[in-house]
This record gives C-alpha cells, structure tokens and sequence, in this order.
C-alpha cells in the first residue's frame, strides 16, 4: 500500500470518528480499505470507475465480503469528493453487489448443550446471550451492569439502534445482576473486549460449521417455534423488517405440514383424493 492510500485512509477514519461511528464499523472500513489500496495502487485521486469495478471482483470472501468492500469505497470517495480531493466520485456509477438470500442456520440444541457442558465461565454467558437472548457478538461484547434492570437487557445494536430483550434464564441474570460494570471487561486496555474477541471464543468453543450468529439464528427458530410471532422475534432480533427475520428462522415441520393438510382440504369435504 503506497503512503498516499495510508494517509488518505486515515483522514478518512478520523473523519468517520468526528462524526461518531462507531469504532467497529471505522475498523471494518479500515479493513476494507487497506486491502483495496493494496489491489489499486498509485493514488487514490487518480482510480477510475473501471479499476474499481475491477478491484471488487478480485476481493475474496464472496458476495457478501464484495458488498461491504463496495460500501467502504463508496463513503471513502463520497467523502473525497465533498472535501474537493477528487473532482468526479468514481464510486458513483459502481453497480450494486446483490447477495444471495441467506437460509436459517439454526445451531442444533445438541451442539449448543454440549458447548454449554464446555465452557469456561466467560464463555458460557456469551453463549447463553447469543443462543437464549438472539444477542449478535459485538452486543454481547458492549453487554454493561447499567443496562439491565433486573428483568429487561438494554441491547445497543447496529447503527446505534437500541432494543429491549427479557432476560428469564436464571443463571444469566444472576450473572447481569452481580457484574460491575462490562460483564467483559477488556482488562489490559480497559472498557469491554471486541466483537471480533467474542466471535473468536465462540467459535473456537463449537465445532465447524456452527458460530456466533448461528446461535442467534437458533434463538430466532426457537422462539418463533414457541409463539409463531414473527414480528415479536423481528423485535426481539433488532431488526428492521420481518423479510431480515425469515433469513434466521427455520420453519418448525408441523408448521410447514399444516399449512399443506390445510391446502388439502376442499371446503367440508376433507381431503381432496385422486381419482383411480
């Protein structure tokens, strides 16, 4: 990475920090940024839209990875531009990465007792927050005594939103209940440990291919199971829309299988039967 992309990456990040992002979305972007630079070259003042479409085919990761290194380079030269460093944005006319719908990957109830059996201490909160609270890693790391009253978490998730889940499993509130503070204090430098510490531990804890998120997925599965009310586990997840909810819950079989008996059935006269 030449000294031109390491500088203008790092105004571009004290930029983001003036403006309060949060610090894990300014090291995601870092990220993204430093591993196009080393793709581009030169300047940045000098990319054209071409090189760019170019470089995004070479980041590997798949689609996903793809879209967010889009998202980096497009509010990297959004900001270039505003502040007269490029007079044309060539991110503007960068097409849209589409990804594909994802499908619910609930982690088995098995795998998550079995990591439950395992667990240190530490871990077994965190995986009782994503499993049993549908809580996404960096909200597990950002969990603080303040936040919980005795009967509701105060979860800050993405972009700052900020919700309200019900904590009912016994020894997870006990441990809320009697935390000083972060219930994961980074000890060496202070404040809380990272998301990416979290996904770490939790993965390192269940088998391949089974992680953090995953976890959440099983809470989401879980708890529409229970209800089969899906703007509550929407409200429950954080999200936006009930369409991001379908990705993370698995369908129970009897559900599925009542809707067809449903289908099957003509009026009052039962189930429609093939003539011989």
């Amino acid at each position: 990475m030449t000294a031109s992309w390491s500088d203008a990456i790092e105004e571009y990040c004290r930029a983001l920090r003036g403006v309060g992002r949060r610090p894990q979305t300014i090291v995601l972007y870092r990220h993204y940024l430093r591993h196009a630079a080393a793709l581009l070259g030169g300047s940045p003042w000098d990319i054209t839209t071409r090189r760019l479409e170019a470089m995004l085919g070479e980041v590997p990761g798949g689609a996903s990875a793809r879209k967010s290194a889009r998202t980096a380079i497009a509010g990297f030269y959004r900001w270039a531009h505003r502040t007269d460093r490029v007079s044309v944005d060539p991110a503007l006319g960068l097409p849209t990465v589409r990804v594909p719908r994802g499908r619910p990957r609930p982690t088995p109830e098995g795998i998550v007792a079995a990591a439950l059996e395992r667990a240190d201490a530490r871990e077994r909160l965190m995986v009782e927050l994503g499993a049993l609270a549908g809580l996404r890693a960096g909200e597990i790391s950002r969990v603080h005594r303040d936040d919980y009253d005795g009967d509701m978490l105060l979860v800050h998730g993405k972009g700052g939103h900020e919700r309200l889940v019900p904590i009912v499993d016994g020894h997870l509130r006990d441990a809320l209940l009697a935390c000083d503070g972060w219930l994961f204090p980074n000890v060496q430098r202070g404040g809380h440990i990272t998301p990416n510490h979290v996904s770490k531990l939790l993965s390192a804890l269940l088998p391949a291919p089974w992680t953090a998120h995953t976890l959440r997925h099983r809470f989401g599965t879980v708890a529409y199971a229970a209800t089969r009310d899906l703007l509550a586990v929407s409200k429950l997840l954080g999200h936006a829309s009930t369409e991001t909810t379908l990705i993370y819950v698995q369908m129970p079989d009897d559900h599925l299988r009542n809707a067809v008996a449903a289908a099957a059935t003509i009026g009052a006269v039962g189930p429609v039967r093939r003539v011989a």
